[in-house]
């Protein structure tokens, strides 16, 4: 077994690299719905969600950063075109959204489609020995249930 300068098996980093690219291409769309939400909110509850949808998307762009980094740490480098973002997700795009409940569904929607990927991505990287990622899978997993939480519970 050939290991990298960080001492992870070459193939596995390898793999687990492109399982980071896709998710930073679906991170990419959530952040860019997140942008337009934001933008775009109307009604009686904008004041509160816009704010809201800024925490979200500040959050967002925070763990692009972070995938991308440790896409490069892990010897690959990251998706950064929007033609690769948008060949790759999986996360439904929404767009013109005003409606505050279709908003939040949104949000939802994508947390599910990303909690989905990092788990797959936690199992990969505790079995490849790779703490660095795993960490950060679980990090994002403990953060989006919650989100997920609350969204669903300002649904209902």
């Amino acid at each position: 077994m050939k290991l990298n300068s960080i001492g992870l098996d070459i193939q596995k980093a390898k793999e687990l690299a492109n399982d980071l690219n896709n998710l930073l291409a679906n991170f990419q769309i959530y952040y860019q719905n997140l942008r337009g939400i934001h933008w775009n909110i109307k009604g009686k509850r904008f004041f509160d969600l816009h704010v809201k949808f800024e925490e979200l998307y500040t959050d967002a762009n925070m763990k692009v950063d972070l995938i991308a980094e440790r896409v490069l740490t892990l010897g690959e480098t990251p998706l950064h075109t929007f033609t690769d973002y948008i060949e790759n997700a999986q996360v439904p795009v929404g767009k013109n959204i005003s409606q505050d409940e279709k908003a939040v569904t949104l949000i939802v929607e994508s947390l599910t489609e990303l909690l989905k990927i990092e788990r797959a991505i936690l199992d990969k990287s505790g079995d490849a020995n790779d703490e660095g990622t795993n960490s950060m899978m679980s990090d994002f997993i403990t953060e989006q249930e919650k989100t997920v939480w609350m969204m669903k519970a300002w649904l209902s």
